[in-house]
């Protein structure tokens, strides 16, 4: 409902009304305590719910999207397909120093390098495929234990040296699996190759496509 405007000839004067009366029971300090108490629980709310929209909103492709988009994400910042080749190079590469028959020091540094390799590929895991996780760590452990049999072997000890040699002719349909793995989520099969010459993009995980 609207009123009109009423004019007065005189003004009086008018007294501040007080503050509203105090329920009983309660006291004007108690509930403006209750009030203040209120408010920062409002606000404690409030900065909760922004920094769950801030830390969704930075959530990195390895946290959201396809599973497919996510271990694409992986395979780039995690050097996949180049960690999958470092591990067959080290594994030629002690074949060819037994076969040679070069001194215990040089088949220990190239055992050494696989096991290295393949601690280091086991630090990026897991994934964000669990089945690709295991196939790749099924691998990466089955390559750890090749050179460390092949390192305690290398000063003589044949029966390891064969063990590690077993170790390392499973490794390959490991890596396989692993690789097929791949494929099947993200429609790439990626470059093994531990270089790139200049100017290549032969690996869809590169960056470049």
């Amino acid at each position: 409902m609207t009123f009109g405007t009423v004019s007065l000839s005189r003004s009086f004067p008018v007294t501040p009304p007080g503050p509203p009366p105090v329920p009983a029971g309660t006291s004007a300090a108690g509930d403006a305590g209750y009030r203040w108490t209120r408010a920062r629980s409002a606000v404690a709310a409030s900065v909760l719910l922004l920094v769950v929209v801030v830390l969704t909103g930075c959530a990195g492709p390895e946290e959201s999207g396809p599973v497919s988009a996510r271990v694409s994400s992986w395979m780039s910042t995690a050097g996949g397909g180049a960690a999958i080749g470092s591990l067959v190079v080290d594994s030629a590469n002690i074949d060819h120093a037994i076969a040679t028959h070069q001194p215990a020091s040089a088949i220990k540094t190239v055992c050494a390098l696989l096991t290295n390799d393949a601690e280091t590929a086991i630090g990026n895991l897991p994934t964000p495929d669990s089945r690709l996780t295991n196939d790749l760590n099924n691998a990466y452990e089955k390559a750890a234990a090749a050179g460390d049999d092949c390192y305690q072997g290398a000063e003589g000890s044949a029966s390891l040296l064969r063990r590690s040699a077993e170790e390392r002719k499973a490794l390959g349909p490991l890596l396989t699996t692993a690789l097929d793995r791949i494929d099947l989520v993200t429609g790439h099969t990626p470059s093994t190759s531990t270089t790139q010459p200049d100017g290549a993009c032969d690996d869809p995980f590169g960056g470049c496509n």
